[in-house]
């Protein structure tokens, strides 16, 4: 098989490079001494996280139960649910812990414990449960010096059907920093926040064996982990456009793509049709507040090698329009009717998520593989 002659529009995935940034992650966490509880939120595929946890110690995270059964289908019992959770899902996991997985879920309320822990006792399970913790404001958990820890984390010890694991949280506005420099001071924030907090419940009687945080930035620029047992990450096995734009990874390393059609031409407008449009790239427009805005994605040729100034520029449902960043004459002998194109993505989760599938490559347009994707909730 040859991507030349696959339908449009695809995902392709290079392993070369999926291995390379693996390792890369893998020699920093070993470094730093803790361990990698990779996010199988971005792969999706077994294949894929296989590779991510060979030596590690520890398990993997999930964003969903869908992924969760996955992913427990293959083998892998050690899973962290790392979504709060919600009433109508603890039956789906209780069934899967009766069936051998070890499924940790994540609260940061006081109904949270009540009903895992119910729900624990209908099953003859001690559900294993984090307390997420806020370390920026940008989503969920419990603030630093919050009176709350201590009381979710006395209820969640003494009540029966549910046990305290440990403590979680996740820099997430790592993504809208400007600097290496400001990425490196969320990573401490966050391992501070995180080692603090477990020191908070251990010095009042609390078990805190698990000091999870993570996020693809401040795991490559986190300085000292002191305190924490594990990191978590997920768009490290591919990289995008938005972890170039934050010096993560250089655009060459982005391990996944989209590989469309050129369908038409708008000359006097300076557009390349493509069949790939926001159904196929997603709407995820992450680099649009950084210094370069890639649009909706990078166009690379069929090779893979980037064009570093044309994007697609704007999309439709099933049309993407290329066009050069500078307003610049486009080469049209290169984006002949009918030739192949590939896209790199904004976000490698959003654009993943749009397929069944990989194409998997050897670096060439030569497809050595097929690896499926689990998709839904």
């Amino acid at each position: 098989m040859n991507l030349l002659n696959l339908e449009t529009p695809c995902l392709v995935l290079d392993r070369g490079k999926m291995e390379k940034n693996i390792s890369s992650l893998h020699a920093r966490m070993k470094a730093l001494g803790v361990n990698l509880r990779p996010h199988g939120k971005t792969a999706k595929n077994i294949d894929v996280i296989q590779i991510a946890i060979a030596g590690q110690s520890g398990g993997i995270t999930v964003s969903t139960l869908k992924e969760a059964e996955y992913y427990f289908g293959h083998g892998i019992k050690d899973i962290v649910y790392a979504v709060g959770i919600a009433p109508v899902k603890l039956d789906h996991i209780a069934n899967l812990m009766k069936q051998g997985a070890a499924i940790t879920v994540l609260l940061d309320s006081v109904e949270q414990v009540r009903f895992v822990a119910a729900k624990g006792v209908e099953y003859g399970l001690s559900i294993p449960a984090l307390i997420e913790l806020d370390c920026d404001g940008h989503r969920s958990g419990v603030p630093l010096g919050d009176s709350l820890l201590m009381e979710i984390g006395r209820l969640a010890h003494d009540e029966d059907g549910v046990e305290l694991a440990g403590v979680l949280t996740h820099a997430g506005a790592s993504y809208q920093c400007k600097s290496i420099e400001e990425i490196r001071a969320v990573a401490e924030t966050e391992r501070y926040v995180a080692a603090t907090s477990a020191g908070v419940l251990r010095q009042n009687g609390l078990p805190c064996p698990i000091v999870s945080v993570g996020s693809t930035p401040t795991a490559w620029f986190a300085e000292d982990l002191t305190g924490v047992t594990e990191v978590r990450a997920g768009v490290f096995v591919f990289q995008d456009l938005v972890m170039a734009g934050l010096a993560v990874c250089d655009v060459d390393d982005i391990a996944i793509s989209v590989l469309t059609s050129v369908i038409g031409h708008q000359k006097k407008k300076g557009w390349v049709i493509t069949d790939g449009g926001w159904m196929a790239l997603s709407r995820d427009r992450g680099t649009a507040a950084q210094k370069v805005d890639q649009g909706y994605g990078l166009v690379c040729n069929v090779e893979g090698q980037s064009l570093q100034n044309l994007i697609v520029a704007s999309t439709n449902q099933e049309h993407g329009i290329i066009a050069d960043r500078g307003g610049n004459e486009v080469d049209w002998n290169s984006f002949e009717i009918g030739s192949a194109v590939r896209i790199l993505p904004n976000h490698a989760c959003g654009t993943g998520a749009m397929y069944d599938k990989y194409y998997v490559t050897d670096g060439s347009t030569e497809i050595t593989d097929v690896w499926s994707r689990v998709n839904g909730w």
